[in-house]
């Protein structure tokens, strides 16, 4: 490995011992002390490090006189509860976790940022933040809240996201919302159990759950504006032990994503309308808990437009201008925040994000690396 710049080479091994250690969000202790130990191999006499929680903080002094300003990159760090299906030698170390969402590919790209700025710097300062907990409780929020944050806080913000659906070489953005607004959904329901033969004695939780499930299908139908979008999803249903007992209980979880905040709390507000009619209809308490909640990405327009100006005439990627998706990250409160923007990144996989068999095209790093080198650069000379 490199003492400068990593090569293609580097960044696969980077990637692959990475893709091995997953783990989940704010236990990402292994992660963390890989990529210290990685960035104690860069050159030193600009770079500073600070850690926050299981998160890193990497910034490049810049060659400028004070005051310089601050360009920031975020990789986001965590894996998923998936149990790996992929066809790799270097499949996960920790079972039943898995980078299914390319988190392994965001931090090896943020490495790689560093890295050259550390050998090359430029005018103002560089800020890689590995950034713990993506996929949940959600570590951007906290993090911007840090101290550690607050005293390194960048004027400028980009990041990025793999797209299993674009070919290498392509990248993806928009002015504007790129991701939704989205939300968990974690709903208890409690009755009374009994014998399956003596229902009238009972409180059946599994039909109080499918009566609410099938009414939660009506929120967007019949309470959404058609010409925006939203999604109410149950992907888990827990409730009963044996087939001749009446379930005492029931859990839903899902999610809710939306294209705006106005629809995302007329969505919450008629979750919660049908969760008390379900507990008047059957008699029976519920809790209701939104768990996670994350805003829209919305890209700051001008700098969206820079960075589609810059792809264009620099040759290094190409470029589509891409609609808006359902997908939810939370580098939204970022973007809340301070201006800046993300992007697709494409890895050509026909597996999509979150599946047990993802396995994103390699060559799609060092794309990643030579296009936002060579944008933050020309970020720097001109802020």
């Amino acid at each position: 490995m490199s003492e400068a710049t990593f090569q293609a080479a580097d960044l696969i091994r980077i990637r692959r011992e990475l893709h091995q250690i997953p783990e989940p969000g704010f236990q990402e202790f292994k992660t963390q002390q890989f990529l210290l130990d990685v960035i104690a191999t860069l050159p030193q006499d600009r770079l500073t490090v600070q850690t926050w929680r299981t998160g890193v903080l990497g910034r490049v002094q810049g060659t400028g006189d004070d005051p310089r300003k601050t360009i920031g990159y975020r990789a986001d760090m965590d894996g998923l509860p998936i149990t790996e299906a992929t066809s790799y030698e270097f499949r996960s170390r920790h079972e039943g976790f898995m980078h299914a969402c390319g988190h392994d590919l965001h931090m090896t790209i943020g490495l790689g940022v560093l890295a050259h700025f550390a050998a090359n710097p430029v005018e103002h300062d560089v800020l890689v933040l590995f950034q713990p907990a993506e996929e949940g409780p959600g570590g951007a929020e906290p993090m911007l809240a840090s101290a550690e944050f607050s005293a390194w806080r960048p004027d400028v913000i980009f990041a990025l996201h793999i797209a299993p659906e674009y070919p290498v070489g392509t990248v993806a953005t928009r002015p504007g919302i790129l991701f939704a607004n989205t939300s968990e959904l974690f709903v208890d329901l409690v009755g009374v159990g009994g014998h399956a033969a003596y229902p009238h004695k009972a409180n059946d939780m599994v039909v109080a759950a499918a009566h609410l499930v099938t009414q939660l299908q009506s929120i967007v139908a019949r309470n959404v504006d058609p010409l925006d979008s939203a999604v109410v999803t149950i992907g888990k249903i827990e409730s009963g032990t044996k087939e001749n007992i009446i379930a005492d209980s029931a859990r839903l979880e899902g999610t809710i994503r939306t294209l705006s905040l106005t629809s995302m709390n007329k969505v919450k507000a008629r979750v919660e309308a049908l969760v008390k009619g379900i507990e008047t209809s059957f008699d029976c308490t519920a809790k209701l808990d939104y768990g996670s909640n994350y805003r829209q990405v919305f890209n700051n327009a001008q700098w969206a437009e820079r960075f589609m100006d810059y792809v264009s005439t620099s040759g290094k990627a190409n470029l589509v201008v891409c609609t808006e998706a359902m997908t939810g990250e939370d580098f939204g409160y970022f973007l809340e925040q301070i201006p800046g923007m993300m992007f697709w990144l494409g890895v050509d996989t026909p597996f999509g994000l979150h599946h047990a068999k993802l396995e994103p095209n390699e060559v799609a790093l060092s794309v990643a690396v030579d296009v936002l080198t060579g944008f933050l650069t020309s970020v720097s000379a001109s802020l």
